[in-house]
């Protein structure tokens, strides 16, 4: 394969994205003069986000910058801040960062919603569910939600800079098929390019194996605390859920449109797609807490790629919360299959058997639909 047919493929990787996550670090996004927001190249990147918009993409923007935007106007002129004041330059800087993106993104017509995570918010199960069902609500209503970390309280990700690992939480979240991460690098080379003239850049990584952990650096950002070390545990935790992620270099106005002529990036390729990952997941990464007994109709329906619903249900066991994982038992006891419940193990037990239609007035509120989404269900 010649390098031309090489690139144009990785290339045509970016063309396939339909749910696609981009992650800006603080050293594109602020200015080094007034630590005030690139409005030009904001304005710039709201016209490549627009434009994958029109095409049918769904969005979402993980945006750093809050603790560098929010340092002038409590006058922190000092590089290194103690904690409290990293805390509170990201709460004065927040409320202007919503404020650019809106401005930015509002010139096209797209509703922007912020939304402040912190890693926990993605790995305590409840948490997780509530974050990943606004998401995606936000998603269907045509708005563009912008994350941050919620730095005023996130004291570890202060500290340690995980808005890369953040972004990649967030795409597995939502089941995204592509991440970008766009900083001031064009991608992962064999040592850092900044101080080694022989270091050679790497168009495609396939596994992070000890040899491509060995080629990360930690370059020197002013404003920003991540490196290619944290791309790395993003990029290990993207391919993990099935989903695509690019380094590229946004530093140019337009960097998107750059990456879809060929810009010089490095792609991290999956060997498995987001859906599949995840029924990876559910079938051999989770322990189930409970099951559920269904009747033969229901068998039926789920073999026929339909989800399970309150009304084929006749038996619930166990103790569960929802969003916890789940047997699914045929008339004759057997397993069927495994899934992830919208429901507690309490509230399943009051709707089997019933209407989807009659769930809000024998619980008091509108749950989902279906016991089991057939995107949560892994059959035997």
């Amino acid at each position: 394969m010649t390098n031309a047919t090489h690139a144009h493929r990785l290339v045509k990787g970016i063309d396939k994205g339909k749910r696609i996550v981009v992650k800006i670090g603080s050293s594109l996004l602020v200015s080094e003069g007034d630590r005030a927001p690139r409005r030009d190249w904001l304005d710039a990147m709201a016209d490549d986000l627009a434009a994958w918009r029109k095409r049918g993409r769904e969005i979402l923007v993980v945006s750093s910058g809050a603790i560098a935007i929010g340092r002038l106007p409590l006058g922190f002129d000092s590089t290194s801040l103690r904690l409290e004041e990293c805390q509170a330059a990201a709460a004065a800087g927040q409320i202007r960062l919503a404020h650019a993106w809106q401005e930015a993104l509002g010139r096209h017509s797209i509703a922007v919603a912020q939304v402040l995570l912190t890693l926990e918010d993605t790995e305590a199960r409840r948490r997780y569910l509530n974050a990943r069902t606004t998401l995606n609500t936000l998603l269907s209503l045509g708005a563009i939600p912008v994350i941050n970390e919620n730095d005023t309280v996130a004291t570890e990700e202060i500290r340690f800079g995980d808005n890369d690992r953040l972004a990649a939480r967030v795409a597995q979240m939502v089941s995204a098929d592509t991440l970008v991460l766009l900083s001031d690098i064009d991608g992962l080379y064999t040592a850092d390019p900044n101080r080694d003239a022989k270091a050679e850049h790497m168009e495609e990584i396939r596994e992070i194996t000890a040899a491509v952990e060995a080629m990360a650096g930690t370059p020197s950002l002013e404003h920003g605390t991540g490196g290619m070390v944290t791309k790395l545990q993003a990029a290990r935790i993207a391919m993990a859920a099935g989903c695509r992620m690019v380094i590229a270099n946004g530093h140019d106005f337009h960097p998107l449109q750059a990456l879809e002529k060929g810009g010089r990036c490095t792609w991290f390729l999956p060997s498995a797609g987001p859906k599949q990952a995840r029924k990876q997941w559910i079938e051999g990464g989770l322990r189930p807490s409970g099951n559920v007994t269904v009747d033969a109709g229901a068998v039926t329906a789920l073999k026929d790629g339909r989800s399970l619903l309150p009304a084929g249900v006749t038996g619930v066991e166990g103790s569960f919360a929802r969003g916890d994982a789940i047997i699914v038992k045929g008339p004759d006891g057997s397993e069927i299959g495994r899934g992830i419940s919208a429901y507690s193990s309490d509230d399943a037990a009051r709707i089997l058997g019933r209407k989807s239609r009659d769930i809000e007035a024998i619980l008091g509120y509108r749950g989902r639909d279906e016991m089991i989404h057939r995107d949560d269900l892994v059959l035997r």
